[in-house]
C-alpha cells in the first residue's frame, strides 16, 4: 500500500483532476490563523490567504461557529421561499456600506456577471440606450473572473485564448489613464466603467493618487455608472474597508466576494441603490444558492470580525512594515516592492536565471507560501490578523531566501 505523503496526493490530483492549475508543490491539510500545515506536518506562513479570501485568518472560531450553528438549523431553501436570515444579512450589509439594496450570489465571477447585467439593465431602462447597444468600459490588465463574458474583456491571452466567440459590448482602455477613459466614455451608448481599484491579479498595480476619484467624476459627467470590483481589494485588505475609501469614492455598483465569508464558504454580493437594483424584476436573475442561510450568517460574522479586530488598521501598519523592510533588501533579484496595506508585490528581476517561481519554491523551503503572477511578480497577501512579530519573522525568512538565491 502506497504511503499517503505529499507525492501521493499530488499524483492523485494529477491523475483524476483537470490540469487547469499549476499549484506550488505543497499539500495542505490544516490551517489556523496565519499558518497552514502540510500532510507531513511542516508549518508555513500563508502569504496568499486564498487570494485574499482568508483575510480573517484560517478557521476563525467566530466564523466557524456561525457556520456550524446555522448548518445544524437550515442550510438551503433556494429563493423560492423566504428564509429568516437573508434579510438580516441584507440589512446589515446595506447599512454597513451605505446602499439601498444588496443582491447575493456565490462566487466573485457571479457577482461580476450580476454587476454587468445591472449596468446593462440600467442602461436600457433608465439611461435610454437602444436595446443591445450598451457598452461597458473596462481596463487592460483586468481580472474579473473566468466566465466567457468576463474573459471577453480580458487582455490576457491565457484567459481568453481558444474560448471565442466572445461577448461583445466592451471597450478596453489602458488602466490608470484618465484621458483614455474620457475618450471611451464619450463614445455613444456607454453604460458604465468597470474597474479594480488596484489590479491585484495583474501584479498589484496601483493607480496614481486621485485616479479613482477623477474616474468616478468622469462617469458622472458622462452619465455612466462607476462599477468597482472590490472582490480582492475590499474588506480591509488595503487598509480601508474598501480600496475606494482611500479616495472617498462611492461606487454606483459595488462588487464584493472572497473575504466576505472569511474563506469558509462561497459568498459574494452586489450593492447598489434602488434606481439601479430595481431595474431587475422577479425571474430576470437569480441563483439557487445565492442568499442561502449559511452564507448569510457566515457573511455577517465575517464582516463583524473585520471591524471588531480592526483589521484595516492592522493591514495599514503591518503593510508599511513589510514594504519598508523589503525595500531595504539589497538583492540583484528584487526589482521593485509595491503595494497598499497588506496587498503587496515584489517584482523579480530576470537575473541569474532565477524566476518568480524559483523564488516561491525556495521560500516554501523556508516556511513561506506565496505564488507568482505573470511570471516575474510575487504577491504577498497574508491574513490581516498577522502580528508585527509574525511579520518580522516572516520577513527574516523571505530575506534568507533571497540571500540563498544570490
Amino acid at each position: 500500500m502506497q504511503t499517503k505523503d505529499s507525492t501521493y496526493y499530488m499524483n492523485r490530483e494529477d491523475r483524476f483532476g483537470a490540469h487547469n492549475y499549476h499549484p506550488l508543490p505543497v499539500v495542505l491539510e490544516r490551517g489556523q490563523g496565519v499558518f497552514v500545515w502540510d500532510v507531513e506536518g511542516k508549518k508555513y506562513y500563508d502569504f496568499l490567504a486564498a487570494y485574499s479570501a482568508v483575510n480573517q485568518g484560517h478557521c476563525h472560531p467566530k466564523i466557524v461557529n456561525a457556520l456550524i450553528e446555522q448548518a445544524q438549523k437550515l442550510a438551503l431553501t433556494s429563493r423560492a421561499y423566504y428564509n429568516n436570515v437573508l434579510g438580516e444579512w441584507e440589512e446589515y450589509t446595506t447599512r454597513l456600506f451605505g446602499y439601498d439594496k444588496m443582491l447575493p450570489m456565490n462566487s466573485g465571477a457571479e457577482a461580476v456577471e450580476t454587476a454587468l447585467k445591472l449596468t446593462r439593465k440600467w442602461a436600457y431602462k433608465v439611461k435610454g440606450i437602444p436595446q443591445n447597444q450598451a457598452k461597458i468600459v473596462v481596463c487592460n490588465g483586468n481580472f474579473h473572473g473566468r466566465t466567457i463574458t468576463i474573459v471577453s474583456m480580458s487582455s490576457d491571452p491565457d484567459a481568453y485564448s481558444d474560448y471565442g466567440p466572445f461577448t461583445p459590448g466592451f471597450i478596453n482602455t489602458p488602466y490608470n489613464d484618465l484621458e483614455a477613459l474620457e475618450n471611451a466614455l464619450k463614445q455613444p451608448d456607454v453604460a458604465g466603467f468597470l474597474v479594480e481599484p488596484i489590479q491585484a491579479e495583474a501584479g498589484v498595480y496601483l493607480p496614481e493618487d486621485g485616479y479613482l476619484k477623477k474616474a468616478a467624476d468622469l462617469c458622472k459627467k458622462h452619465n455612466a455608472l462607476f462599477v468597482a470590483d472590490e472582490v480582492q481589494t475590499g474588506l480591509a485588505r488595503t487598509g480601508k474597508m474598501l480600496a475606494c475609501d482611500h479616495e472617498n469614492v462611492r461606487p454606483d455598483i459595488l462588487i464584493l466576494g472572497k473575504a466576505i465569508s472569511g474563506g469558509l464558504y462561497p459568498v459574494s454580493c452586489v450593492l447598489a441603490d434602488d434606481k439601479i437594483m430595481l431595474t431587475i424584476k422577479p425571474g430576470e436573475h437569480g441563483s439557487t444558492y445565492g442568499g442561502n442561510p449559511i452564507a448569510a450568517k457566515v457573511a455577517i460574522r465575517a464582516l463583524e470580525v473585520l471591524q471588531e479586530e480592526k483589521l484595516a488598521d492592522n493591514a495599514t501598519k503591518i503593510g508599511e512594515l513589510f514594504r519598508s523592510e523589503m525595500s531595504a533588501v539589497k538583492s540583484e533579484l528584487i526589482q521593485q516592492v509595491r503595494g497598499k496595506g497588506l496587498l503587496n508585490a515584489i517584482v523579480i528581476k530576470p537575473t541569474k536565471g532565477k524566476t518568480a517561481w524559483d523564488v516561491c519554491l525556495a521560500m516554501k523551503e523556508n516556511g513561506i507560501l506565496a505564488k507568482p503572477t505573470h511570471e516575474n511578480i510575487i504577491r504577498f497577501t497574508p491574513p490581516l490578523i498577522i502580528t508585527q512579530d509574525e511579520m518580522l519573522d516572516a520577513i527574516k525568512r523571505i530575506k534568507k531566501t533571497f540571500a540563498e538565491l544570490e
